[in-house]
């Protein structure tokens, strides 16, 4: 697979003003935070993680990791929209579950965005530990119903705008960074995905994550 990003890439964009595997946020004045306790947690589980290198990706295939956006927790929506409902602020819908327009501060830029359904592209869901890393990292050899459930989980999902998350692509945190605002709460994510389905990561995501955490 081609890999678009940037080694080291940092967002250069205006800032507006002003499940499982989930973490709690709460505000601050620079950006969002993990709720009490994460930091810690996130921490003792990093020194956990086994650290390896990437495979080569051979045979990668998006739809090897199953329907996109499949209802896996039954509540009678997709998870697109789940993620869209959770993420945004005043969400209006069609129905209980299509999301058709909201405002989202990107958690990647802080750029306040504005989503309409009718150009759905400019508020695009994340994967935080993209799926073809996960490939390369040893998703190859789980079952398909295990990368299934791990592409649609609602802790490895985030609504963020179109631009960083195109930037971002296929990398880890050892190759794009996030807003330093954001930098904790995202390594604190991350890091719970990567524990809870058993994923290694490699020395510059160690060695990333680890600054990140100093952000706390």
């Amino acid at each position: 697979m081609m890999r678009t990003a940037v080694a080291g890439l940092v967002l250069a964009v205006p800032l507006a003003a002003g499940c499982e595997a989930s973490v709690g946020l709460s505000e601050s004045g620079d950006g969002t935070k993990p709720a009490s306790g994460e930091e810690a947690r996130a921490r003792a589980d990093l020194s956990g993680l086994r650290v390896a290198s990437e495979g080569d990706g051979d045979g990668y295939e998006r739809e090897k990791f199953g329907t996109r956006w499949k209802d896996i927790d039954r509540n009678g929506c997709d998870q697109r929209n789940d993620v869209l409902a959770r993420d945004l602020e005043d969400v209006g819908k069609d129905g209980g579950c299509i999301v058709m327009t909201g405002r989202l501060r990107d958690p990647y830029s802080g750029k306040e965005i504005t989503f309409a359904k009718r150009d759905a592209a400019e508020v695009q869901i994340d994967h935080l530990y993209p799926l073809a890393l996960a490939w390369r990292m040893g998703a190859s050899r789980w079952s398909e119903d295990r990368r299934e459930r791990f592409a649609n989980d609602h802790g490895n999902l985030l609504a963020v705008w179109g631009v960083p998350n195109q930037q971002k692509s296929d990398s880890g945190p050892g190759e794009w960074k996030p807003r330093k605002g954001f930098q904790c709460t995202y390594a604190v994510k991350y890091i719970a995905v990567a524990k809870k389905y058993s994923l290694p990561i490699t020395r510059a995501d160690h060695t990333a994550l680890e600054d990140f955490l100093e952000r706390c």
